[in-house]
């Protein structure tokens, strides 16, 4: 499944030189001025995982297959884009259709580089970012509220849970505060909140595109957007762009040296993906065999028919049970027939809830 990562941010903030680096490709025209993405750009990434290789090794898979993670570069956004401002709702549109924000905020200084506003300041940058999607929700539920209670009153019953919860978001957005605090009842009204596609109801992860020498530690700027981060809930984390493009041009067994040298375990996209799993309440399984071991993403909570389902809708309708190995066992005990030999390879049905990790085999009939 893996999910999709709308990525926003005023002009000029490093949104499409992250992109690229992030996709490993040059889709996006990354230029020193506004509005050089015009149209949305959607890049698949490779979702690193050590355990899958470790599983490929063990079980002599002729191929290795991870998820997927999409990236969409979003035109960047200025104050006044819910009113048609810059490129305007176009954009708003193109986030609608995403499972998370991933907000990117200049967090270093550089004079070459023009800013919309002519100072450096990423908490003001994400006021304007989100006074306009705060201004787009309120201006859609402004009038789906009303036209839902008018419906409640002749007897529609999910007219009512509409009005109800879509009535405690506009409520929120009335104090300035995102969507994203409504708290739905029950799973109905969770299910039609979703429905709605607000823009602020989607979980954030900000991203701080901090300059090279801030990259391991981060700096005074990115740590107030941790502060902002930790006080919503939300997620954050440092990544310098212009690191993640060097590291592109490398050859693989030279990226870890580079970023060793630099104080960094990991690149910017193996924090941005562990980050958007969190936020996301996301986890891995793996299928393996001889032609190839493979990753799949399921939501936390998922039970053993949804992961079938992730391979193919027959596999969840037909779904008999899954035959379960956890990633330890099958480490150290060298594979599926010593996890049997030793009892760790279990037989699990419909209610079994996916741990991260699992090597799964489903059996199913159709």
């Amino acid at each position: 499944m893996g999910f999709r990562c709308g990525i926003v941010g005023l002009p000029n903030v490093g949104k499409s030189t992250l992109f690229n680096a992030l996709t490993e490709t040059q889709a996006a025209q990354a230029a020193n001025y506004p509005f050089c993405t015009i149209e949305p750009n959607v890049g698949q990434v490779a979702v690193p995982d050590p355990r899958l290789d470790q599983i490929a090794a063990i079980s002599g898979s002729a191929k290795i297959i991870p998820t997927q993670l999409a990236f969409v570069d979003i035109a960047g956004l200025v104050k006044g884009a819910s009113q048609g401002e810059g490129l305007g709702n176009q954009f708003l549109g193109n986030i609608r259709e995403v499972d998370a924000i991933v907000h990117v905020l200049r967090c270093f200084e550089d004079d070459d580089v023009q800013h919309v506003a002519n100072k450096v300041d990423p908490l003001a940058d994400a006021e304007v970012v989100e006074t306009e999607l705060m201004l787009s929700d309120l201006e859609s539920l402004e009038k789906r509220v009303p036209a839902a209670e008018k419906r409640a009153k002749s007897g529609d019953k999910e007219s009512k849970i509409i009005a109800s919860v879509l009535g405690q978001a506009l409520e929120l957005l009335r104090e300035g505060k995102p969507a994203r605090l409504t708290q739905p009842k029950d799973d109905e009204e969770e299910r039609l909140f979703s429905q709605a596609q607000l823009l602020t109801a989607k979980p954030v992860l900000y991203v701080c595109n901090v300059a090279e020498g801030d990259a391991a530690k981060g700096n005074e700027l990115s740590a107030k957007v941790f502060e902002k981060a930790a006080a919503e809930g939300a997620q954050a984390v440092v990544v310098s762009a212009a690191i993640e493009s060097e590291l592109v041009t490398m050859e693989p067994e030279d990226r870890q040296e580079f970023l060793a040298e630099l104080g960094l375990e990991e690149s910017g996209l193996a924090r941005v993906i562990r980050a958007g799993y969190t936020l996301l309440g996301l986890q891995t399984f793996f299928t393996c065999g001889p032609k190839e071991a493979r990753a799949w993403t399921v939501h936390k909570g998922a039970k053993a028919p949804q992961a079938a389902g992730e391979i193919h809708t027959d596999f969840e309708k037909g779904f008999i049970r899954a035959e379960t190995i956890g990633f330890e066992d099958y480490i150290t005990l060298g594979g599926e027939s010593g996890a049997r030999e030793a009892g760790k390879l279990r037989q699990e049905g419909k209610e079994y809830v996916v741990h991260d990790g699992d090597i799964m085999l489903f059996k199913f009939n159709v």
